[in-house]
Formats: C-alpha cells, structure tokens, sequence
C-alpha cells in the first residue's frame, strides 16, 4: 500500500451538529486501500494556505469508490471545506498513516469528541469479519450533543456518556465503562489526550491491551516535518530518541509504546 495524491470529487456534504459535517469523496485509489485507524489530508484552494488538513476516515466503501469524513469546522481550511458542494472538486493525499490491528474476539471500542467518527469504519470492519452486535461493545464520550449514534447501533452494543448529562450517562467513557462493567479483550480508543490518558489507565489497572489513535497537531502528514512526534516508552534502534512521528508511525499505537 501507498500514498495517493489525487483530485477527488465531491459525492455529498451534509451538516451533523452546529459544527459537524459529514463530507463523501470520489477517491477510488484511497478507498480500494485504507484500512481503519487511517487518515486523509485535503488541501484547500487558497494558495497562501500551504499546510494540508488531516481528517480521519469515518468510512469507506470500496465498492463505490468512496471516502466519508466526519469533521469539525475549526478554523479556515475546514470553514472552506464545509461550503463544498456535490461535484467540486478537492485535492487529497492519502491513505496515511498506520491502522488499526484487527485480532480481537470481544473488542470495546472508545471514542471521544472528533475520535468518534473513525470508530464507525472500524465497527463495521469488525462486524464484517464475524464479531456480532452483542460482543462489540461502542462507548461514545460527547459534550453534550450526539452524533453518530444510530449508525454504531446498526451493528454495536452502543453506551453514551457526556460531559454535561445532556445525553447518555453523566461522565466520561471510563466512568461509563466502569459503571456499566464494560469488558473485553481489546480496546479501541481515539480521542483528546486526556481521554487517552485515563484509557490507558484503565487498561492497565484491568490488564486489557489497548490500541490509542492519537490525535496530534500535524503539518506535513508523512513524516517530513516531525511537527508531531509523541514521547515512546522505548528508545528507537535506528535514530536513538524516545519519540514517534504520529503520522508516519501512527497515529495508532498500543498503549504501552507511547507516554500520553
């Protein structure tokens, strides 16, 4: 597998929330390749904006040739992303970065904010190679609006946790899964650093393994800039330092390499 730049065209953009939309591309190369866990860079029209913008894949439909990206507008490059319409155009590189490993019987999948929408793809992978509804737990941490929800009850045992209570249990994910004695014998996780944290936490004191998708500042996306190295728990052989390019060498890692 490898990296694709590529003019993909727009199939639909739609609004989630106030500041959440859910944009299709038109990328056969990227979506015959990715897998869950990975990400995209798009590149916005304006010249002066050089800096591509990393967003997870939320889904992918290989039959169709299809990427779905699920986003929050934060600042100008995504702003100009939400105005697309169906049959503009944009410029994307990807499949990057390094997925998730499948090999689980029970798995518990744990998302937070904007680290929700690349749990959907990895359910459905999930439930595509056997795991049914019953063992595949979803736990989703929002602010206090939901999104998503309904498309991971298609296919997951789904539990809702909000900071504020105004949806789901009243706390974070790992309140939930303590409250609801949520177990299985490996953990998904993306979402802000602290979430992480406490979920890395949590796999410890229980002795589940854990994979963390980290969600960095990035600038280039492959590795050239090392604008997002995270602190590794071991020393790497080749360049002697204790860090991780989270787009080059994640931005999924097991819990134990990485120091959050």
């Amino acid at each position: 597998m490898g990296k694709h730049m590529l003019t993909a065209e727009v199939v639909s953009q739609s609004k989630i929330t106030d500041d959440i939309y859910s944009l299709v591309l038109k990328a056969w190369k990227i979506a015959e390749e990715a897998v869950p866990g990975q990400f995209v860079s798009l590149y916005t029209h304006d010249s002066s904006r050089l800096l591509p913008r990393p967003i997870s894949l939320c889904e992918v439909n290989r039959n169709k040739g299809t990427i779905r990206l699920v986003y929050r507008v934060v600042g100008s490059g995504t702003t100009e992303f939400s105005g697309y319409r169906s049959g503009d155009q944009v410029q994307v590189m990807g499949p990057l970065g390094n997925g998730f490993n499948l090999e689980c019987r029970e798995p518990v999948l744990m998302g937070g904010g904007i680290g929700i929408p690349p749990m959907l793809e990895l359910a459905k992978r999930l439930s595509e190679k056997g795991i049914n509804k019953k063992n595949l737990h979803v736990i989703l941490g929002f602010r206090d609006t939901a999104f998503l929800a309904d498309e991971f009850k298609k296919i997951a045992t789904v539990h809702i946790a909000s900071d504020t209570g105004a949806v789901g249990f009243h706390g974070n994910v790992v309140d939930l899964a303590r409250s609801e004695n949520v177990i299985g014998d490996m953990i998904f996780a993306c979402g802000p650093t602290p979430m992480l944290r406490a979920i890395k936490r949590y796999a410890y004191e229980n002795d589940y393994p854990a994979q963390l998708s980290l969600e960095e500042h990035m600038a280039c996306g492959i590795g050239a800039c090392l604008a997002c190295v995270c602190k590794t728990a071991e020393v790497d052989s080749h360049f002697k330092v204790n860090t991780r390019r989270v787009c080059k060498d994640g931005p999924v890692f097991y819990a134990e390499e990485v120091e959050l």
